[in-house]
């Protein structure tokens, strides 16, 4: 990816407002910054905080980042977040998302993420999602593009299972509403 990471994790961030006075954790390799010293980073950590809801995300990521359209990588995980919000459906170049260890409880939720182009890793473990028994078929089938779901390769196995999954999940929904 481009520059290293802006790192906000740790940090108490219980809102993403919090975020905005924020400094971010220096790694191994530097950050980098534009004219404007906006950093030129195309990911972002904001994991093991105390966050519960991404209203702010877009301001966030523009306050952030001197290209917040090009984000590419972004670690919401060990948070408190419960819902998977539509804002996230706008970051449109996101290619990997990490959402495990927080809250999320209703599973069709991860559909909205479908309209992502290029996302090609998630992880969801850690919610109340994953006792779901349609799980792993439910998002692999919602994420066409998907190759990493929870830290593990998905196969063309898998996806053709989640195929008939859900045709026959939608069969049998079908045949209950026409009786």
């Amino acid at each position: 990816m481009y520059g290293a990471p802006v790192d906000l994790s740790f940090k108490h961030i219980s809102s993403l407002a919090d975020a905005w006075t924020e400094e971010p954790t220096s790694g191994l390799r530097p950050l980098k910054r534009n004219s404007e010293m906006k950093y030129q980073s195309h990911s972002l950590r904001l994991n093991n905080n105390n966050i519960t809801d991404l209203h702010d995300l877009q301001k966030t990521v523009s306050d952030f980042l001197a290209e917040p359209l090009q984000l590419a990588w972004l670690d919401l995980s060990f948070n408190q977040i419960t819902h998977v919000e539509h804002v996230l459906c706008e970051l449109r170049e996101l290619r990997v998302l990490y959402l495990h260890g927080n809250s999320i409880f209703i599973l069709s939720e991860v559909d909205r993420l479908g309209v992502l182009p290029h996302l090609h890793t998630i992880t969801l473990h850690g919610n109340v999602i994953e006792a779901n028994k349609a799980y792993r078929n439910r998002v692999i089938n919602a994420l066409p593009r998907l190759k990493t779901m929870d830290f593990s390769a998905v196969t063309r196995q898998e996806r053709v299972m989640a195929k008939i999954w859900h045709h026959s999940n939608n069969h049998s929904r079908r045949k209950e509403t026409l009786q």
